[in-house]
């Protein structure tokens, strides 16, 4: 798939990945739709890709935790472009916070995000989708392959994502319709600043050596270049693949470096 005058739907696209992955598709010559919650900002950047790369994008607000929102994020793309190529699940929310400790809505805040944002606004541009034999990606994680202690929300939501997609895959595996679960590593973005604590406040500072991540910016031209590929699973890290690997075949010793790594973190949740 040639991405020029393609029509591409973007969730979370104010901020981190999906404010990368705008960028990137515009780059490539993509019209986009952004949605998020965070308007002005939106509408900031479509203006600045209008300008920048000669495409049309419009800015629609959008909770991906209210199924109406989605809906009408859908709607609004149809009435501007009149199709839907491409739709990029990537509104995504995390948490810190051992499940022992954790107010159990905080991983019913991350779930409503993750997993229900992803199957509403698929939900609603499926069948537009199945018109041009176009492509759904879904922002998941290496979480959703191993879960990660202090990160049960987010697991638990990654896990339903890539089963949900795995699932939808072979339904469509003869109408022409593409899904990617794409599975950045750890990512240098915004999303780690705003998981939720134990009591559902956003943590603040980040826990992890961003400094050592893959970039947004890096995640994005690997998802795009999927999508132009029409992949099937994007793996994105030396670290996720092995993680991958290990759950499969030693699952035990998988279990004690995934720990011995978050031990690691800063103010580490694991004593």
């Amino acid at each position: 798939m040639k991405l020029n005058d393609k029509i591409v739907i973007i969730t979370g696209a104010s901020s981190g990945i999906g404010k990368s992955l705008a960028t990137e598709f515009a780059k490539r010559g993509a019209n986009l739709v952004l949605g998020a919650r965070q308007f002005v900002t939106l509408c900031e950047l479509a203006q600045s890709l209008e300008k920048e790369y000669g495409i049309k994008a419009v800015a629609v607000q959008c909770d991906v935790t209210n199924e109406e929102d989605c809906d009408h994020l859908i709607k609004q793309t149809l009435v501007t472009f009149g199709k839907i190529d491409v739709l990029i699940n990537n509104a995504g929310i995390s948490m810190r916070a051992l499940f022992n400790d954790a107010d159990v809505k905080v991983l019913k805040a991350v779930m409503d995000v993750n997993f229900w944002g992803t199957v509403y606004c698929t939900k609603y541009a499926l069948p537009e989708i199945l018109k041009t034999k176009g492509t759904i990606v879904g922002v998941s994680s290496i979480a959703g392959y191993k879960g990660l202690p202090g990160r049960t929300g987010y697991s638990a939501s990654k896990f339903a994502m890539n089963g949900f997609l795995d699932a939808l895959r072979v339904e469509n595996l003869k109408t022409g319709v593409n899904i990617i679960t794409a599975c950045p590593g750890f990512t240098a973005s915004n999303i780690r600043n705003t998981a939720l604590d134990q009591s559902g406040q956003q943590q603040g500072e980040s826990t992890l050596h961003e400094e050592k991540m893959m970039t947004s910016d890096e995640a994005a031209k690997i998802i795009a270049d999927g999508v132009e590929n029409r992949a099937r699973t994007l793996i994105m890290t030396g670290q996720g693949k092995l993680t991958v690997f290990l759950s499969k075949i030693l699952p035990g010793l998988l279990d004690k470096l995934v720990y011995n790594t978050i031990a690691k973190e800063k103010n580490s949740l694991l004593k």
